[in-house]
């Protein structure tokens, strides 16, 4: 698969040789792995109307969603090589190339609400965590939602000990790893293209998510219970190729920058309303039950949990969590 990255970044090497080039379009390949209906690809495809239109023409913005060019694994490498320019990976993804603070975000229960969550990526945490991603060749430009996530399984899961022996697909992250150990549960990384088939044909019994993610990926059809936890939280860094964004003239880069703020706003406002239209969907098909846990099941699942937050602490950073949780808690005090 390098050796396809490669030749890939060889061949936009040769198309983009200079950005400012006159008469042909500035190209942006903007790469994703969820379907155009979500959260990310409504924003991905608003990007891409107003990047064209803030600079008359002068960028072309081609939006590959759902994997058509590289999955999860692969696609962080093909921005690094210059095969794609932009992606919106989640933030679990930075994790194995280095730079694990990101995955402060995959704690349970650590985002009570998209106020709070607003309050860290707005502000100076969010700006130095984005700041991390120069080292890595990228430049990490907004922080995009996709919503808080819930558990579905063939199994209804009303407290910690139902998970035990399960097997669950998760993204590849070492705190959603140690949050699934902790519940006794055999954590499965998978490609997200990969989970529906993966969950028909039973090489795993569980998994986490969105709803949008959960109803787009057409998964409450082959899960027979949906648990409405709100357990934790997907959200996307739009990041771009470093070299390729700092080669750009100024006023170009200024009209994406523009551009990119506006979509960040817009695909953030239709998160909330495209997870709730998911979920009436999902109810509608009645494919899968959805389940809602009372306050004392609630109760459980977060005492169990708590572990997790020294678990991942030599990791993540114990300062880092200590700052995170500073924002986080202090926002709802």
């Amino acid at each position: 698969m390098r050796k396809l990255i490669l030749a890939a970044a060889s061949i936009a090497a040769l198309t983009l040789a200079g950005p400012a080039a006159a008469q042909s379009p500035i190209v942006i390949k903007f790469s994703h792995v969820v379907a155009s209906n979500t959260p990310k690809g409504l924003a991905a495809d608003k990007f891409k109307e107003l990047a064209e239109k803030y600079t008359g023409g002068k960028v072309k913005v081609e939006v590959y969603p759902n994997s058509q060019l590289y999955k999860d694994k692969e696609e962080l490498e093909a921005l690094q090589l210059g095969a794609v320019q932009m992606l919106a990976p989640s933030n679990s993804k930075f994790g194995p190339i280095g730079v694990r603070e990101f995955e402060v975000f995959d704690l349970p229960y650590i985002l009570p609400d998209l106020k709070t969550l607003r309050k860290v990526t707005d502000g100076p945490l969010g700006a130095k965590l984005l700041k991390l991603l120069d080292s890595k060749g990228m430049i990490g430009l907004a922080y995009w939602d996709n919503g808080f996530k819930q558990m579905s399984a063939n199994k209804k899961l009303l407290s910690p000990a139902d998970y035990k022996g399960l097997k669950f697909r998760i993204q590849s992250s070492k705190v959603l790893e140690a949050q699934f150990r902790t519940l006794g549960v055999i954590p499965q990384v998978m490609a997200f293209s990969e989970v529906y088939q993966s969950l028909q044909t039973g090489v795993v019994d569980g998994q986490e998510n969105t709803w949008s993610n959960i109803y787009t990926q057409k998964m409450h059809e082959v899960q027979k219970y949906m648990i409405n936890t709100n357990h934790g939280y997907i959200g996307y860094v739009v990041v771009v190729n470093k070299k390729f964004w700092d080669d750009l003239p100024a006023d170009i880069r200024a009209a994406c920058d523009k551009a990119m703020k506006e979509a960040t706003e817009y695909g953030n406002s239709q998160s909330a309303k495209e997870n709730e239209d998911a979920l009436a969907e999902i109810k509608k098909t009645g494919k899968s039950e959805i389940v809602t846990l009372t306050p004392e099941q609630d109760a459980a699942m977060r005492k169990a949990l708590e572990s997790v937050y020294q678990d991942v602490a030599k990791r993540v950073g114990q300062p880092l969590i200590d700052e995170f949780l500073k924002e986080t808690r202090g926002a709802t005090n």
